[in-house]
């Protein structure tokens, strides 16, 4: 009797949302058709069929929510009957259900049971295998699932278990006598949430920051767009020229390109770097797989792509995952300067600010205009030390600042 339940679309997946069925109570099902839209913390991707059959019940409606694992319908081959009825409980809506009937019973969800002391371990087999990869235990871990069942997102992420008088108490809300308006987290804002605590509390951030002058890429890309108008091509953006030095630089201080591994280092021989791309739910990184290798026109060809893609939550699982590197430019916004988080396991993040027009002085000693821009790095001090940092931010500033050393 095999029940189809909800697959892990993406690395940081830990529930979904039917979007939608594309298939209905009673239809037959062939082993690849397409039977839903499901809504992951990153994009919206259509589930395929591993079974065939018919799909004798759906228990997770349009909307609906779930883990990871677990089940959302039935499918039964012609003649065959149920063992059991389906259990329809795990599933949460994803809207409130209206005109419910009224209950005396409390309206806060209950707060999560750890399971008793010396009894075994009530958890899910997702959640006891990730257990299993992270090296952590489960014992004392409070479970969100039904009575106290530990799930996928319940697991801690390294080191042992957390007990309960380790989680710190939630921060009490205020009244502040204004009206108010309460917006439920989307599966994205919960994982950046998670991720982003995460990064700032285990790994130990630095920051290093540069000032570069941009006016010879401003010329050399005003050249190109010139050519490129009369040709018919796409213009090239600054994000653009940056993309190709972070990618060039990297290759030279292949040290930056790097991951902590727990007990070791990787260093990367490719570079795979992850674009900061703002939606509407947050904010997600797709991924330009071998950047070192690529062309100014074939980046440029790939951010449009996947930014497009990334707003309509069209991206594939492949292509925000394996990032190596990533750059987070807010220069569009106006901002000069910031210093971003970075995105574990990677051990480096790239901020970049807008160009600015301010006065400087020259190699004549003279006072002009000029246009500045800053570049800052993040790095995670277990991989990468500040004098890595600053030789490769040097590597980046000599790119930026000859950017027709990056055309051959």
């Amino acid at each position: 009797m095999p029940f189809i339940n909800m697959p892990k679309l993406s690395d940081t997946m830990t529930e979904g949302t039917v979007a939608r069925w594309l298939k209905k109570e009673g239809d037959r099902i062939e082993m690849g058709d397409i039977l839903a839209e499901i809504e992951t913390d990153k994009a919206t991707m259509e589930m395929e069929s591993f079974d065939e059959g018919v799909l004798k019940e759906i228990l997770v409606k349009d909307g609906g929510k779930i883990g990871v694992g677990q089940r959302m319908a039935l499918i039964l081959d012609e003649g065959e009957v149920a063992d059991a009825p389906a259990e329809k409980s795990e599933a949460k809506s994803a809207a409130p259900v209206k005109d419910a009937p009224k209950s005396t019973a409390p309206t806060t969800e209950p707060t999560p049971a750890a399971p008793p002391t010396g009894s075994r371990v009530k958890a899910s087999p997702l959640a006891k295998k990730i257990a299993a990869e992270r090296g952590v235990s489960l014992d004392g871990v409070a479970g969100s699932g039904p009575d106290g069942r530990i799930v996928a997102k319940d697991v801690p992420e390294s080191g042992s278990a957390p007990k309960s008088a380790d989680v710190p108490a939630p921060i009490r809300l205020e009244k502040t006598g204004g009206e108010e308006r309460r917006i439920e987290l989307s599966g994205m804002r919960r994982v950046i949430a998670d991720r982003l605590l995460a990064s700032k509390t285990q790994i130990p951030h630095f920051y290093l920051s540069i000032e570069v002058d941009a006016a010879p890429l401003m010329r050399l890309r005003a050249e190109v767009n010139t050519a490129n108008e009369a040709g018919g091509q796409p213009k090239i953006t600054v994000n653009d020229f940056v993309l190709l030095a972070v990618a060039r630089a990297a290759q030279q201080c292949p040290k930056v390109n790097s991951a902590w591994g727990g007990d070791h280092v990787v260093e990367y021989g490719s570079v795979n770097i992850c674009v900061a791309v703002a939606v509407d739910d947050g904010l997600v990184t797709p991924v330009i797989r071998n950047a070192q290798s690529l062309s100014l026109r074939e980046i440029s060809a790939a951010v449009k792509d996947l930014a497009k893609r990334a707003r309509n939550k069209k991206l594939k699982p492949e292509e925000f995952s394996g990032g190596t590197l990533t750059v987070s430019n807010l220069g569009a916004y106006g901002i000069e300067q910031f210093y971003a988080i970075v995105n574990p396991p990677q051990a480096a993040i790239l901020a970049v600010g807008a160009i600015v027009k301010k006065p400087i002085v020259n190699a004549k000693d003279e006072i002009v205009i000029g246009q500045r821009m800053s570049v800052s790095l993040s790095g995670d001090h277990r991989v990468v030390d500040g004098a890595v940092g600053a030789e490769y931010l040097a590597a980046l500033r000599k790119l930026i600042e000859n950017p027709a050393l990056m055309l051959f």
